[in-house]
């Protein structure tokens, strides 16, 4: 009973710190639209029904019923049209121009001659930049904050380059662990004599300064031979050369896929070590090249899921998960008694970080209505502009993102289709860390 309570409480704390860190998202956009004077009415966390709000000034802050989300809504999104300055209807047709120019004309019933000035489009390119940057820039900050407070503090637990384990066969990646028959091949690591405790400083005549390095090295060997020097009782010991084996190992930027690369067959102790400002931005570059990486294949990865949910498949362990699915996983987190307190609080304490630049990343996606699509379009009314001048032509204004409109609506769709796809996995099929 304790046990639910406790993983009930730890989803929904976390849950709740998540849209905090969505609250503190929108303020990102809030702060800089206010300093550059925008006309902006709403400022609302959630989505929905309203379940509270108070107006201060111009602007009507609240919370929303279904808490996926937030917005802050800024006036003058969209230029007047070229044909028809004060948008009655434009002159040319098409679906395009269409939704373009009734999304326009919605928008503008609502601005009054005073507002001139005070749109977001009449700003110049760098300040809607600032404004639509700050989001997730917000997010950024929130990442480095919690990451660095964990590792300064607590620190994270880091591969090393010492050996905890010797494996004596080659087992398929996924094999359920078992005692070796006498059939079994050996370990490349067993027959070259590798021990519990050994350091590995050289592979193949390289010095060794860290697991990742002595990964790769592995990895790229494939199935040749291998000379490895190892630190032993303080003493430098030069193992018998064996070559590595080929076995299925989780890919480096996709851990879903399972590939054919070299192996070894060890296992490296972990130790915990703190670090600064610097291990941490190295930690978020990382991590930011393997999500980069990850959300090119986001479409696929959730049409997977779905998959697997309709045919019973288990559940990928690495595959994308929902915020409901994260709480879940937070609330295991809290509750089990297999993981000391204060790593269970570190542990969440990352995954908060984590999310945030996971938010900061997915709304950088250069596509409307994501933040990255609004930057795209400042970057590029910028470059317009600057060509204008640069070849003495007349300026060609403002960049009319009203015609991405129908993109926008696509992706927005993709989205929210993916979402209720990774929420009812989560619900019915949840990605469990502690079996």
């Amino acid at each position: 009973m304790l046990e639910t309570v406790i993983y009930i409480a730890g989803a929904l704390i976390f849950f709740g710190l998540v849209m905090a860190s969505v609250a503190l998202h929108e303020v990102g956009h809030l702060l800089p639209a206010k300093l550059f004077n925008v006309k902006t009415t709403q400022y609302f966390v959630g989505f929905g029904r309203t379940l509270w709000s108070r107006r201060k000034g111009e602007t009507e802050y609240g919370i929303k019923a279904i808490p996926l989300g937030g917005y802050v809504r800024m006036i003058g999104m969209y230029p007047p049209s070229k044909e028809r300055p004060n948008q009655v209807r434009a002159t040319r047709t098409g679906i395009f121009q269409s939704v373009a120019d009734q999304a326009r004309a919605a928008e503008w019933e609502e601005i009054r001659p005073e507002d001139d000035g005070r749109l977001l489009f009449q700003k110049k390119w760098w300040q809607k930049l600032i404004i639509m940057a700050g989001g997730p820039m917000m997010n950024v900050l929130l990442a480095f904050a919690i990451l660095l407070g964990v590792t300064a503090t607590f620190g994270v637990y880091r591969e090393t380059l010492t050996v905890s384990r010797v494996d004596e066969c080659i087992r398929p990646l996924d094999a359920p662990a078992a005692a070796c028959s006498p059939n079994d091949p050996k370990t490349p690591a067993f027959q070259a004599g590798l021990r519990t405790g050994d350091q590995i400083v050289s592979f193949n005549g390289v010095p060794i300064e860290s697991w990742g390095q002595l990964q790769q090295a592995i990895r790229a060997n494939l199935d040749h031979q291998a000379k490895i020097i190892v630190l032993r009782d303080g003493q430098q010991v030069e193992l018998k050369p064996v070559n590595t084996a080929l076995n299925g190992v989780r890919d480096e930027w996709d851990p879903s896929k399972i590939i054919q690369q070299g192996f070894l067959g060890v296992t490296p102790e972990a130790d915990r070590e703190r670090g600064g400002p610097v291990t941490v931005l190295n930690d978020m570059w990382e991590l930011t090249q393997r999500t980069g990486y990850l959300l090119l294949q986001f479409p696929v990865k959730v049409f997977n899921v779905a998959r697997d949910l309709v045919t019973g498949k288990p559940r990928d362990l690495y595959g994308p998960m929902s915020i409901v699915g994260a709480s879940r996983v937070a609330g295991e987190i809290a509750s089990t008694d297999q993981v000391p307190v204060a790593d269970k609080l570190a542990a969440l304490a990352l995954t908060l970080g984590n999310v945030n630049l996971f938010l900061a990343l997915f709304n950088l996606v250069p596509l409307l209505p994501m933040d990255g699509g609004h930057i795209a379009g400042a970057l590029y009314e910028a470059v317009k502009r600057a060509l204008a001048r640069l070849f003495r032509r007349p300026d060609p204004g403002h960049v009319d993102t009203a015609r991405m409109l129908p993109v926008a609506w696509a992706v927005g769709i993709v989205v929210a289709l993916s979402g209720a796809v990774l929420i009812i996995a989560d619900i019915f099929d949840p990605i469990r860390l502690f079996g």
